[in-house]
């Protein structure tokens, strides 16, 4: 499924908006409460028998699973205001995927670029950390989906530079390392709209995390950042007056389906998929993407790239 640009954009920011900081009125204390809350989503959900059932040996015998994050891109995947709890859609998918297979769950933070290294040699059983599947990554990983976004480009507040998704030939562009962006959205994007034409490619500035690509984009290092639609927005509502996120989203003609990996050909690949499904189908996932802003990325089916 694709989803509307305007529906993804607009519901976030009606949502930040609405519980965004206040001079003491609720509305701070709704802002207050989003990052300070760190309740189980899962709390309460019953497993899945039905997943159970495909359930390795090994994995009930251990009796907990191992999931990789990196806990630096919020609404989807952070920590709360205690520095300790992550938050946010992923944490709350792998919560209740965990749940549903009767297991408990481990955290484990790294950097986005060791996770596949890390999953391939054992050290976590899987992720859920915006992974979109790609050619590359599915010679080593099985990625089951679990939500749709989107990408965006944000600027400097005001757009000085006059940028726009097919007026960045020659600019400096933030991307995340190991991100679909810096892999594959923003050389395709350059190829089409600037060298193809005899243009001067995009220069694609490399960075750790968002928060490193949006803070050398204040500081005008970068001419802008381009990343997943959701946390720019996020990003935008928090420091008011700091960016412009350039709409449309940016047409990078492929879908923007996230999906769970874990080791290709893994036994635990078809409880987990049953898992998710599951959650799909529960309350509990509507009310994640809710609290997050994020419906419009809402799918039905955890199929198995």
């Amino acid at each position: 499924m694709r989803i509307k640009v305007q529906a993804a954009v607009a519901g976030l920011a009606v949502f930040l908006a609405l519980t965004a900081c206040g001079p003491g009125g609720s509305d701070s204390a709704q802002e207050g409460s989003k990052t300070s809350n760190t309740a189980d989503i899962s709390e309460g959900v019953q497993p899945d028998q039905a997943a159970v059932a495909l359930l390795p040996q090994s994995y009930k015998d251990k009796g907990e699973l191992t999931v990789a994050m990196d806990l630096h891109y919020p609404p989807t995947t952070f920590l709360a205001d205690d520095n300790t709890t992550p938050i946010g859609l992923n944490p709350d998918m792998a919560r209740l995927v965990a749940k549903k297979l009767g297991l408990k769950l481990k955290f484990e933070n790294t950097a986005f670029d060791t996770i596949i290294p890390g999953i391939d040699g054992g050290r976590y059983d899987f992720t859920a950390t915006t992974m979109s599947p790609t050619a590359e990554r599915l010679k080593v990983l099985d990625m089951i989906d679990y939500f749709n976004g989107g990408v965006s480009v944000a600027v400097s507040a005001g757009n000085p530079l006059n940028i726009s998704n097919d007026a960045m030939c020659g600019k400096n562009i933030a991307v995340t390392k190991g991100s679909n962006a810096q892999l594959k959205h923003l050389p395709n994007v350059s190829e089409w709209t600037c060298t193809s034409q005899g243009k001067p490619a995009i220069n694609g500035v490399t960075l750790p995390n968002i928060q490193e690509a949006l803070t050398q984009l204040s500081s005008k290092r970068v001419d802008g950042v381009f990343y997943d639609t959701v946390s720019l927005v996020w990003a935008d509502e928090q420091q008011p007056n700091t960016f412009t996120i350039l709409t449309p989203q940016v047409d990078t003609r492929s879908d923007h389906v996230v999906a769970m990996a874990l080791k290709k050909g893994s036994p635990l690949t078809p409880a987990l998929q049953a898992a998710v499904q599951s959650v799909l189908e529960s309350p509990e996932y509507k009310k994640s993407l809710e609290t997050w802003g994020l419906e419009a990325g809402a799918i039905t089916e955890a199929k198995l790239n």
